[in-house]
This record gives C-alpha cells, structure tokens and sequence, in this order.
C-alpha cells in the first residue's frame, strides 16, 4: 500500500513538474529572447540559454521615445484604480454582509450578474458615457471604468470574509461606542488582510494589463498605456524581436513586484477562501 502511495505521489509530482514548465516555457523564452542580440533571436533550434547575452535591448528600449512616459501612464492609471476599487469594494461589502436595508438581495445580486457580461459587450456604451461625461483622451478618464469593471468580483469574495468574522466583534466595539466607519477600518480591514491582498493583486493586474478600453478611449500618443506602446512598438520593429520582448519583460517587473510584495496574504487569501 505504501508503495502504491509513493508510486502515486511520484507520478502527481512529475505531472506538476510538466506544467509548471509548459507554463514557464513562454516566459523564460521572451526573457531570453530580450538578452539576445538581433543575430541570435531568429537562430533554429531556439536558445533559452543566449549564447552572447547583452543588455542592449533593455537600454534601446528604455530610451526609445515615449516608453518611460508611457510606463509611468500605466503607473499612474493602475495605482488609481487599485486604491479606488480595492477601498469601495470593501465598503461595499461591509455594508452587504453586516447591515440589513431594504432591497439588499436585489441590488447584490444586480451587483452579481455584471460578472456574467462580457468586457465587449460594455464597450460602445462605455465608449458614450465616457463622450458625454468629456472623460475620453484622459488618463483619469481611465480610472472610473477601470475601477467599476472590477468591483462586482471583488465585492463578492470580500462579501464573504467579513460574513464569517464574530459579530461579536462588532458588539464589543458598539459597546465601546466606536463608529460604524471605526469598525470597518479599525477592526474589518486589519483582519482581512488577506482577501484585501488578493483583490488588490487581481485589480493591478487587470488595469495595468488592459488593452482594448485604453485604446478606445486613448487618442493623444503621449497619454497611451504601456500596452498600447508595446503593440505599436512591435509594429514599428518588426524584425526586432529582442527589442519587443525586452519592452514585455519591462512591463511584467511591476506584476512580480505587486505578487511578491503580497504573496504571504496572497497564499492565504486563497487558502481561507478554499477552506470556507
């Protein structure tokens, strides 16, 4: 029997072991491709190991025209909307998951069917509201959209964490005469750091890799995202994949940054979600 389990966990470990480099191929090539000279990038067999690594792409790239501007314009709209989305979101659920008020089914479950609409869909309206609001060929512009399109899942994860927490917490603290806000950012926020930090990490990652919107609203080249830069980057260098991978793997620093600053509440986040 003991064979049998080991026989059975060896064979789930390679398994693993397989996806995790199916998963990691894509990204260890464009990577490797970044620290290639335009001699090496189109070589067959490919190479994930450069043969002559060089720095180059990353500095042509970082001093192409625009590419800092444009990194600091997804900087700007991502920070924005994580702060805006991650702080509504969490007083959207508060209120959803410890109040009582007429119509609260409705309007949460209103609330929910946004998540069964696909993205595409919104666009034409978006794109007119946006016209009549004067928000198109805005950054800030950016951020409100950006910002509600993400409120409806994280709503419904942290809806479900504060419903677990003792009401009893809540009761000591009406005791002691603290305010409906000072519950909520004194005693609710501290304890749901972790599903604060997975919808945090699920915003940035959305506005900061979001394409088709920024594009629709975007007019003026010198407020376009970093994904709007990196597909007309390749256009303009079509045959230099060294440069369009170095500007991808710029772009992807921040993501890792974001995950690794929030892995710890991340991972736990899931887990407590997992097991409730």
């Amino acid at each position: 029997m003991q064979q049998r389990k080991g026989i059975a966990n060896g064979i789930t470990v390679v398994l693993l072991l397989l996806g995790a480099l199916i998963m990691l191929a894509p990204f260890l090539y464009m990577v490797s491709t970044a620290f290639k000279s335009h001699t090496y990038v189109l070589e067959l067999p490919p190479q994930f190991i450069p043969r002559e690594p060089t720095a180059s792409n990353f500095v042509k790239v970082w001093k192409s025209e625009n590419f800092r501007q444009y990194f600091l314009n997804s900087l700007l709209v991502t920070a924005g909307t994580t702060v805006l989305a991650v702080a509504i979101s969490s007083m959207m659920a508060f209120a959803f998951a410890r109040f009582e008020f007429p119509g609260k089914s409705f309007f949460f479950w209103t609330l929910m069917t946004a998540l069964m609409i696909p993205g595409m869909l919104l666009i034409i309206p978006q794109f007119i509201l946006a016209k009549q609001l004067h928000l198109l060929n805005s950054l800030w512009g950016l951020i409100p959209f950006y910002t509600s399109g993400n409120l409806a899942f994280n709503t419904f994860l942290l809806k479900g964490y504060f419903e677990g927490l003792p009401k009893e917490l809540e009761d000591s603290a009406h005791i002691d005469g603290a305010s409906l806000f000072t519950i909520y950012v004194r005693i609710f926020i501290p304890l749901a750091k972790a599903p604060l930090a997975v919808v945090t990490i699920f915003t940035s990652l959305m506005a900061w890799d979001e394409f088709v919107l920024a594009l629709t609203f975007l007019n003026d080249p010198s407020k376009w995202t970093l994904p709007i830069a990196i597909a007309l980057f390749q256009g303009e260098h079509m045959t230099e994949w060294g440069l369009v991978f170095a500007a991808s793997t710029i772009a992807v620093v921040p993501v890792i940054g974001v995950f690794i600053a929030f892995q710890r509440y991340f991972i736990q986040g899931i887990s407590t979600t997992g097991v409730k």
